[in-house]
């Protein structure tokens, strides 16, 4: 396991928690600033507890860290006492570098990077630019707590999915700036807008990293390019012993699961090694075990 490897003295479990703090760091400033400058500035709401924020900002002019960093507060203890200390490490360490640079990073103007009329264009940007930063804190396994909180505590307690709670909070806090804003159905539209787009680029982002293929390889130089997959792409590889049904002579078939950014690494190996290889590749829905996703219980 990870917890047993040591160079030089320093734990590699240790390297990538540091690895992972900082590319949750990174996310949450990339959700930050698209909300200090596109979102805000056009008075987008957006969901979470950083969409309440909003709509407090909005209304009274108070920070939107202050907000946020308050109802975390409230949340954070409730997770502690009710989903444990471990879970909630990671939330304490999202809400606290968030809070950070919500108070400081300074609010664009309105009309500094998108015109001044173009709100629609400003929601779209700011909703993929969130849905970024989102995706590599979750990649990270990390979370910026707020109605993530709210989900796993309901879900401890009723059947209902992670997806559908969020879902249901996000709606009603972008739905509610139809009050809190002139009555305007046009800033719920933009709001809605902004989180479907947050939400999808979020999918593409974490599924994009972790999509999975499978290829089969029959090639008479089955030794080298094996050997070379596993050196090089550092990715397990199987043989198979198969037969050729037509020339009824037996054939070595490699079998490699990698990940679809490695897969032009893995055609280049095979071209250089045997350019007559009958290559298939196919799409892996689901990989879990080492190298890949975590085998997950329930």
């Amino acid at each position: 396991m990870l917890d047993s490897f040591y160079i030089k003295g320093v734990n590699l479990s240790n390297k990538i928690n540091i690895k992972d703090y900082i590319f949750i760091a990174f996310g949450l400033l990339l959700y930050a600033g698209s909300w200090k400058a596109f979102l805000l500035p056009h008075q987008i709401t957006g969901g979470g507890v950083t969409g309440i924020g909003s709509l407090v900002y909005y209304a009274t002019g108070l920070p939107i860290w202050v907000t946020f960093f308050s109802i975390n507060a409230v949340l954070l203890l409730i997770a502690i006492k009710t989903l444990g200390i471990k879970f909630s490490l990671r939330t304490i360490y999202g809400v606290s570098v968030l809070t950070l640079f919500f108070s400081i990073l300074p609010q664009a103007p309105i009309g500094t990077f998108i015109g001044k009329n173009e709100d629609f264009m400003a929601c779209v940007v700011g909703g993929l630019l969130s849905g970024v930063g989102i995706g590599i804190v979750f990649l990270s396994n990390g979370s910026s707590g707020g109605t993530d909180i709210i989900a796993r505590v309901v879900n401890k307690y009723r059947n209902i999915t992670l997806g559908r709670i969020l879902l249901y909070c996000d709606v009603l806090i972008v739905s509610s700036s139809y009050f809190l804003q002139i009555g305007s159905i046009e800033r719920v539209v933009y709001g809605l807008t902004a989180l479907t787009v947050t939400t999808l680029t979020v999918d593409m982002v974490i599924n994009g990293v972790r999509q999975s293929v499978q290829f089969f390889v029959f090639s008479k130089n089955y030794d080298e390019i094996a050997s070379r997959i596993n050196s090089e792409v550092h990715r397990g590889v199987t043989i198979l012993d198969g037969m050729g049904w037509y020339s009824k002579e037996p054939v070595k078939v490699i079998t490699v699961i990698a990940r679809k950014n490695e897969s032009i690494r893995i055609f280049r190996i095979v071209k250089e090694c045997d350019p007559n290889a009958f290559i298939s590749q196919s799409s892996a829905i689901g990989v879990y075990g080492e190298g890949f996703d975590v085998i997950k219980s329930k």
